[in-house]
Protein backbone atom coordinates (compact mmCIF):
# COMPACT_ATOMS: atom_id res chain seq x y z
CA UNK A 1 0.00 0.00 0.00
CA UNK A 2 0.95 3.32 -0.98
CA UNK A 3 1.35 6.24 1.82
CA UNK A 4 -1.35 8.91 0.44
CA UNK A 5 -3.89 10.87 2.61
CA UNK A 6 -5.58 9.33 5.39
CA UNK A 7 -3.11 6.77 5.78
CA UNK A 8 -1.50 5.78 8.77
CA UNK A 9 2.41 5.72 8.74
CA UNK A 10 4.89 4.08 10.60
CA UNK A 11 8.22 4.81 10.16
CA UNK A 12 12.05 4.96 11.87
CA UNK A 13 13.91 8.24 11.72
CA UNK A 14 16.85 9.80 12.30
CA UNK A 15 17.34 13.47 12.80
CA UNK A 16 20.70 15.33 12.47
CA UNK A 17 22.06 18.87 12.58
CA UNK A 18 23.67 20.47 10.05
CA UNK A 19 27.28 19.43 11.26
CA UNK A 20 25.69 15.79 10.24
CA UNK A 21 25.58 14.69 14.26
CA UNK A 22 23.16 12.56 15.55
CA UNK A 23 20.24 14.95 17.20
CA UNK A 24 17.60 12.06 18.08
CA UNK A 25 16.50 8.59 16.72
CA UNK A 26 13.80 6.23 17.07
CA UNK A 27 13.69 3.64 19.16
CA UNK A 28 10.65 2.25 18.35
CA UNK A 29 8.76 3.30 15.28
CA UNK A 30 6.35 6.46 15.73
CA UNK A 31 3.20 6.59 13.71
CA UNK A 32 1.34 9.37 12.57
CA UNK A 33 -1.63 9.90 10.03
CA UNK A 34 -0.68 11.52 6.47
CA UNK A 35 -2.63 13.94 5.01
CA UNK A 36 -1.77 17.31 6.46
CA UNK A 37 -3.20 17.03 9.93
CA UNK A 38 0.63 18.41 11.40
CA UNK A 39 2.03 14.34 12.58
CA UNK A 40 4.75 15.19 10.90
CA UNK A 41 6.56 18.42 9.74
CA UNK A 42 5.24 19.00 6.02
CA UNK A 43 8.03 18.75 4.08
CA UNK A 44 8.82 14.94 4.93
CA UNK A 45 5.24 14.22 5.00
CA UNK A 46 5.16 15.26 0.97
CA UNK A 47 8.65 13.55 0.42
CA UNK A 48 6.82 10.12 1.98
CA UNK A 49 4.01 10.96 -0.46
CA UNK A 50 3.25 7.87 -2.88
CA UNK A 51 6.26 5.78 -0.97
CA UNK A 52 5.64 2.53 0.23
CA UNK A 53 7.49 0.25 3.21
CA UNK A 54 10.83 -0.34 3.02
CA UNK A 55 11.29 2.80 0.96
CA UNK A 56 13.39 5.59 2.78
CA UNK A 57 13.52 9.65 2.62
CA UNK A 58 16.36 12.06 3.32
CA UNK A 59 14.98 15.42 3.80
CA UNK A 60 17.08 18.72 4.63
CA UNK A 61 14.75 21.12 6.75
CA UNK A 62 15.64 24.96 7.44
CA UNK A 63 14.89 26.29 10.81
CA UNK A 64 11.59 27.68 9.52
CA UNK A 65 10.51 24.14 7.69
CA UNK A 66 11.57 22.29 11.30
CA UNK A 67 11.78 23.66 15.19
CA UNK A 68 10.81 27.52 13.20
CA UNK A 69 12.83 30.71 14.63
CA UNK A 70 14.05 31.38 18.65
CA UNK A 71 11.09 33.85 19.99
CA UNK A 72 12.79 36.49 22.25
CA UNK A 73 9.26 36.62 23.85
CA UNK A 74 9.83 32.77 24.91
CA UNK A 75 12.97 33.72 27.13
CA UNK A 76 12.56 34.84 30.16
CA UNK A 77 15.12 35.85 33.31
CA UNK A 78 13.13 35.39 36.59
CA UNK A 79 14.55 35.16 40.30
CA UNK A 80 16.06 32.26 41.70
CA UNK A 81 13.30 32.60 44.63
CA UNK A 82 10.60 31.33 42.21
CA UNK A 83 12.42 28.12 41.76
CA UNK A 84 12.96 25.03 44.05
CA UNK A 85 16.44 25.18 45.95
CA UNK A 86 17.74 22.67 44.04
CA UNK A 87 17.22 24.43 40.50
CA UNK A 88 20.15 23.48 38.15
CA UNK A 89 20.42 24.31 34.18
CA UNK A 90 18.30 21.99 32.06
CA UNK A 91 15.49 21.42 34.08
CA UNK A 92 12.26 21.95 32.80
CA UNK A 93 9.38 23.79 34.39
CA UNK A 94 5.67 24.33 33.36
CA UNK A 95 4.22 27.33 33.52
CA UNK A 96 1.07 29.42 32.10
CA UNK A 97 1.49 32.27 29.65
CA UNK A 98 -0.30 34.94 31.09
CA UNK A 99 -1.22 36.48 27.50
CA UNK A 100 -2.52 33.01 26.19
CA UNK A 101 -2.89 31.29 29.14
CA UNK A 102 -1.45 28.66 27.14
CA UNK A 103 1.25 26.08 29.34
CA UNK A 104 4.50 26.54 28.02
CA UNK A 105 7.72 24.44 29.10
CA UNK A 106 10.14 26.54 30.17
CA UNK A 107 14.14 25.04 30.15
CA UNK A 108 16.72 26.26 32.81
CA UNK A 109 19.34 27.75 30.49
CA UNK A 110 21.47 29.90 32.78
CA UNK A 111 21.90 30.62 37.04
CA UNK A 112 24.00 33.64 37.95
CA UNK A 113 23.54 36.33 40.47
CA UNK A 114 20.34 35.26 41.76
CA UNK A 115 18.97 34.82 38.35
CA UNK A 116 17.70 31.86 36.29
CA UNK A 117 17.26 32.33 32.61
CA UNK A 118 14.14 30.19 31.29
CA UNK A 119 13.76 29.96 27.64
CA UNK A 120 10.17 28.01 26.27
CA UNK A 121 11.64 27.84 22.78
CA UNK A 122 11.87 24.21 20.88
CA UNK A 123 15.63 23.28 21.92
CA UNK A 124 16.41 22.84 18.25
CA UNK A 125 14.49 26.43 17.36
CA UNK A 126 16.86 28.07 15.02
CA UNK A 127 18.50 25.10 13.62
CA UNK A 128 18.77 23.30 9.80
CA UNK A 129 18.54 19.55 10.10
CA UNK A 130 18.53 16.61 7.98
CA UNK A 131 15.52 13.86 8.97
CA UNK A 132 16.21 10.17 7.39
CA UNK A 133 13.45 7.96 7.80
CA UNK A 134 12.13 4.54 6.47
CA UNK A 135 8.70 3.87 6.38
CA UNK A 136 7.66 0.07 8.41
CA UNK A 137 4.23 0.17 8.03
CA UNK A 138 1.90 1.96 5.92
Amino acid sequence: MQIAKNTIVTLHYEMFDAENNLLDKTEEPISYLHGGYDGIFPLVEEALEGKNVGDAVDVKLTADDAFGDPEEELIRVEDLEVFPADVEVGMVFEADDPETGELLLFRVTDIADGKAVVDANHPLAGMNIRFAAKVVEV
